[in-house]
């Protein structure tokens, strides 16, 4: 299977080699003129890619075929050979510019390759790359403070990691150690992460090998759109207390969620739901642990993290993506007391906190707050958001719209009394989007929910050029 899809994709891509370069503001390749009138218009970007003479993308996919993991996987019938970026834009092998409406799943917030971090990144690399945590030095303590500073209550001290899934490890073994007790409690189609314990943690057959994966219970999804309650979420917490009742000894661990499930479809959890949960897990003698890998650093405009939104306070916040704009960076933030568990034993990570990702880590933060780039996510997204429903109004496959800031869904539906999934229409749209210049994300239990979540310098005018991308191609279903 896996070598006839590398055919098949080797053979479109050495259709296409013969194409001259595009230039970096037209917006499609392979349309004549009578169909290029109906394609929507990408906004004008004043920036020219650097002329690539690099591997094409077919040379590239049989080396990936060969030396790498089959598990790896890739979009479109025509695999893209992305070999620029800027701001909110990407280039492939021929100049030509796409709209990046997916941010690397939800991970570059500045923009690509925005100046202020790349300087930052290069200036440290220059001085020193990497020593240990062993000897002092300045970057990992500034950004250790100023990431502090972005946390409410006594949430004060931080331990900076690689990256997401590493964060909820420790912040697992962490719960576990302060409470002497094993039981974790999440939430049914949540992801946390492809390790021994955040596998275990995550709630999709999709990313579940058979291994053991032991003192997880996963509680019922408070989803707004199938769930059985809707928007009721003290009811759906209910059954988080039946599992503590009736599955645990009734002391816990600690419990994990998402404020907004990324991997599960942009699923943004019932109003209530939380704070009921909260009250419960501390009546257990858990901990409360919000997994903000993807909502976090301000992509959900109002609020610079997810679980704010939910008027509540966890005891460990987990981070990754959005913190270092593509650096591989991670963080657990918990509180003095909390922390102390790591000393009754010698807890280390080589490269967690190392100067270069830290130097870049707060750069991305001051980036953030120099230019407004939350609040930007509130009003574009918000924006974005209102054409969508309407979008919505006009389309029929589309089921649903939901989430907040840039961090947002669109679910497509074959039925939308019994909900059924478009999962071999949204691959199609998702193709088409392509081809007019517009790449976006895709996710949920059933593969056919959009993931937008593009980096949070974009503007009004490329949502609604997305829209109207979006608009165009569910037209030709």
């Amino acid at each position: 299977m896996q070598r006839s899809l590398f055919r098949r994709a080797l053979s479109s891509l050495a259709s296409k080699r013969g194409h001259s370069g595009i230039a970096a503001t037209e917006v499609v390749a392979s349309h004549n003129d009578e169909n290029a009138e109906a394609i929507p218009k990408m906004p004008p970007f004043d920036y020219t890619p650097l002329p690539y003479d690099g591997p094409r993308a077919a040379d590239i996919l049989r080396k990936r075929v060969q030396y790498l993991s089959p598990s790896l996987f890739h979009f479109y019938n025509k695999p893209l050979n992305i070999v620029e970026g800027k701001m909110q834009y990407l280039y492939d092998e021929d100049g030509r510019r796409f709209l990046d409406a997916f941010g690397g799943i939800a991970t570059v917030c500045c923009g690509h390759c925005h100046p202020d971090v790349t300087e930052a990144i290069i200036n440290q690399t220059k001085k020193l790359q990497h020593s240990t945590v062993l000897y002092l030095n300045s970057a990992i303590a500034d950004f250790a403070e100023a990431l502090a500073n972005k946390m409410p209550g006594d949430l004060k001290v931080v331990f900076f990691t690689n990256s997401g899934t590493e964060a909820n490890e420790l912040a697992l073994m962490i719960a576990r150690l302060y409470t002497g007790s094993q039981d974790i409690i999440s939430i049914r189609n949540g992801y946390h992460g492809n390790a021994a314990a955040t596998m275990g943690a995550t709630a999709q057959s999709n990313w579940k090998f058979n291994v053991v994966q032991s003192g997880v219970h996963h509680a019922l999804n408070p989803d707004q759109y199938r769930g059985h309650f809707g928007t009721d979420g003290e009811k759906y917490a209910k059954d988080v207390q039946e599992i503590i009742d009736f599955g645990t000894t009734g002391r816990i661990a600690g419990f994990i969620s998402e404020a907004i499930q990324g991997v599960g479809g942009i699923m943004e959890l019932a109003p209530g739901y939380l704070p009921a949960v909260y009250k419960m897990i501390r009546n257990a003698g858990g901990l409360c642990i919000a997994d903000e890998v993807q909502a976090g650093f301000g992509r959900t405009g109002k609020h610079f993290w997810g679980f704010e939104s939910h008027d509540v306070i966890p005891d460990i916040v987990t981070m990754a993506k959005g913190i270092g704009n593509g650096i591989p960076i991670g963080a657990v933030v918990t509180t003095p007391e909390i922390a102390q568990v790591l000393t009754r034993r010698s807890y280390f990570n080589t490269f967690g906190g190392n100067p270069v990702c830290t130097a870049g880590g707060h750069a991305v933060l001051k980036v953030l707050e120099k230019e407004k780039l939350q609040e930007n996510a509130h009003l574009v997204g918000s924006h974005l958001k209102d054409r969508l429903s309407e979008l919505k109004e006009k389309h029929e496959i589309i089921g649903d719209v939901r989430g907040r800031g840039l961090m947002l869904g669109v679910e497509l539906v074959t039925d939308r009394q019994k909900k059924t999934p478009a999962k071999a229409e949204i691959a199609h749209v998702l193709d088409l989007m392509k081809d007019m210049g517009v790449l976006v994300g895709k996710g949920g239990f059933y593969g056919n929910v959009f993931r937008i979540t593009p980096p949070l310098c974009f503007t009004k005018q490329d949502a609604d050029f997305f829209v109207d991308v979006m608009d165009t191609a569910i037209a030709k279903l």
